[in-house]
C-alpha cells in the first residue's frame, strides 16, 4: 500500500431524492492529494448508538482507507437512529432494505454533484473504479448490490438490486443464510435477514467474519453463519476469518465506542489494511497488494486471522 497521506472529510453533502422521506446525506472522506482515485461506498449497520449508524460512524475504517488512496462515501440510511423520529411511518419502515440499496445507486448517479460540492475533490474521482463495503446490516445491503437475490416478504417475489458499476465488495460481519438455520429468537421479528439468496452474488467480494462473532439471536449455527456469503456465493470470493473477533471486529464502527465488545485497535488497523489491499488488487488487476498484505498480517508467529479463496 502507499504511504498514508492526510485526509479531508466533508459532510453533509445533501442529495435530494424524489420520493425519499428525507434528503440523502453523505460524508466524503478523501486523501488530500492524488488523482484518478477509486471510490468505496460504505454502508453502516444498526447498533445501540445514535450516530454510529449514520454518516458519522466508521471513522476508523474511512480514515485509513482514505489515507491509502480511496475516496470513501458514507450515506445515512433511513434505518439510522438519527432519523427514526422522522421516518418511523414511512413506506419500507423499519427495515428500509430496498431504500438502503437504492441509496448507493443514487450516490453513483450523482458522483458529479458530489465531486463539485466537496472542496478540492473536482477531477480526482475515477468513476470506473467503484467498490462497496458494509458492516452487519450494511453487509446485507452490500450483498444485494453485489448480486444476491431477495424474496420480498410482502410480495413473495424474488428481487434483484445488483449495481453493475460496483466492481468489488467487502462484507463485514454480514448476516448468513435463512431457511431452517434461521431459527433464533430474532428470526421471526426480522424475517428480511433470512430472505437472501447468495447463489447469484457474482461480483468479486471479500467476506470478513470474526471467529467469536456468535449470532445466537438469529441462528444456532454459531460464528460460521457469518461465513455463508462466502460458502453459498459463486466464485470469485475470498474469506478472511479474524481470530478472537466479535461482531464489532475490534471496533470498526467508531473510535472508543463503548458498545464494542472486543476493542482491539491493532485488529482494526490490520483489517483496514487488508480490506484496502483486497479492493486495490480487485480494482487494479495484477497488483500484488493483497498478497503482500496477507504475507505481512496473516503469516508469521502471531497472525490476525486466516484467508482462503475460491
Amino acid at each position: 500500500m502507499s504511504t498514508p497521506t492526510p485526509v479531508l472529510s466533508f459532510s453533509p453533502v445533501v442529495l435530494s431524492v424524489p420520493g425519499r422521506p428525507v434528503d440523502l446525506q453523505v460524508r466524503v472522506t478523501a486523501p488530500a492529494t492524488g488523482t484518478n482515485l477509486p471510490v468505496i461506498l460504505l454502508s453502516h449497520g444498526h447498533g445501540p448508538s445514535n450516530n454510529l449508524s449514520s454518516l458519522n460512524g466508521y471513522a476508523p475504517l474511512a480514515n485509513l482507507w482514505a489515507a491509502h488512496g480511496f475516496i470513501v462515501i458514507q450515506p445515512t440510511h433511513l434505518t439510522s437512529r438519527t432519523l427514526t423520529h422522522l421516518v418511523a411511518d414511512a413506506p419500507g419502515a423499519p427495515d428500509f432494505w430496498r431504500s438502503r440499496a437504492e441509496d448507493m445507486t443514487h450516490i453513483l448517479d450523482r458522483l458529479d454533484v458530489i465531486e463539485r460540492t466537496v472542496p478540492q475533490l473536482a477531477g480526482r474521482i475515477d468513476p470506473t473504479k467503484i467498490a462497496l463495503a458494509g458492516h452487519s446490516f450494511g453487509g446485507f445491503t452490500a450483498a444485494l448490490l453485489l448480486g444476491a437475490g431477495l424474496t420480498d416478504p410482502d410480495t413473495g417475489k424474488l428481487v434483484h438490486l445488483a449495481e453493475p458499476r460496483i466492481k468489488a465488495g467487502v462484507l463485514l460481519a454480514a448476516p448468513g443464510r435463512g431457511g431452517e438455520a434461521f431459527n433464533g429468537p430474532m428470526a421471526q421479528q426480522w424475517p428480511i435477514i433470512g430472505a437472501v439468496d447468495f447463489s447469484t452474488m457474482t461480483t468479486p467480494a471479500l467476506i470478513v467474519a470474526g471467529d467469536k462473532d456468535d449470532p445466537h439471536h438469529f441462528t444456532d449455527m454459531g460464528p460460521d453463519w457469518h461465513t455463508d456469503p462466502y460458502t453459498l456465493a459463486p466464485a470469485p470470493k475470498t474469506l478472511l476469518t479474524l481470530f478472537d473477533a466479535e461482531h464489532g471486529l475490534g471496533g470498526i464502527a467508531g473510535y472508543d465506542a463503548a458498545e464494542t465488545t472486543d476493542e482491539n485497535p491493532e485488529r482494526v488497523t490490520a483489517l483496514a489494511h487488508l480490506t484496502a489491499s483486497y479492493l486495490h488488487t480487485q480494482l487494479h488487476p495484477g497488483a500484488p497488494t493483497w498478497q503482500t498484505a496477507c504475507e505481512a498480517l496473516l503469516a508469521g508467529p502471531d497472525p490476525v486471522g486466516q484467508a482462503e479463496s475460491k
